[in-house]
């Protein structure tokens, strides 16, 4: 039998992933600017915590919204190493994305390529993340709309992006973070709009760790880092912003 997904906090999940979403954007956004204005590792070490804050931050939002995702009928677990594999292809393919920029000596090519590769990077941890969930049932997705997720993502990724290299001074600095977050939350609630679910009565108990045995301390964690890294960026000396992207020697 069919069913129907829910929010299981009302509002409270949408706001709090977007507020993620949002920190993560701006800590990226800034340790990016950092990065350009740096050279040889200091330069190569802004770069891992874009990626680290990106990634980290998208990955939060997600889950944060997930602990409000409820499916009328069966209860959720998830799988924990792929859970935390989704995780790691955040960080790692966001970090291929944010090092294209800090490396290459073509600004739009940087961003084309960066962005593409990011976005899929933001989209895969969006799917694999959903592949990491275990109900009594199947789940499916409309392909039109996986297609649309997809899409958004790479667009978000790829306007970051372009944000670092253009934004001058706190305010709009403060605006492309706000944008982001409204660009990876879209993302993801136009991902959760594809599922389609198929509910199955079973007596079986379902594999898995419950959200919050499991995805509900990882996000204190992490959102924890998140924000004393955000402390330690804005308390840290800063750099002349260089124009362009200036070459590493």
């Amino acid at each position: 039998m069919g069913s129907m997904t829910e929010l299981g906090f009302g509002w409270i999940t949408p706001v709090l992933s977007y507020v993620m979403a949002c920190v993560g954007s701006a800590l990226g956004l800034r340790c990016m600017v950092r990065a350009l204005s740096a050279t040889g590792r200091s330069r190569r070490n802004w770069l891992i915590n874009a990626a680290m804050a990106i990634g980290t931050g998208i990955w939060t939002m997600h889950f944060i919204a997930m602990l409000g995702f409820g499916v009328r009928g069966t209860d959720i677990r998830y799988d924990v190493p792929l859970t935390v594999l989704s995780l790691l292809v955040a960080i790692v393919v966001v970090g291929i994305g944010v090092f294209a920029v800090g490396y290459s000596h073509s600004k739009v090519l940087a961003v084309l390529v960066g962005g593409l590769v990011a976005g899929l990077g933001v989209a895969a941890m969006h799917y694999l993340g959903m592949a990491a969930m275990h109900l009594s049932g199947e789940v499916g997705y409309h392909a039109g709309i996986v297609t649309l997720s997809v899409a958004i993502a790479v667009a978000a990724a790829t306007a970051a992006l372009w944000a670092t290299l253009t934004i001058h001074g706190p305010a709009s600095a403060v605006g492309a973070s706000l944008v982001m977050g409204v660009a990876v939350s879209a993302m993801h609630y136009t991902g959760m709009a594809a599922v389609q679910v198929e509910v199955h009565e079973s007596h079986q108990a379902i594999s898995g760790a419950t959200p919050m045995q499991f995805i509900f301390p990882l996000v204190v964690v992490l959102g924890s880092y998140l924000f004393l890294t955000s402390a330690f960026v804005a308390l840290s000396p800063g750099a002349k912003p260089m124009p362009g992207l200036a070459s590493n020697k």
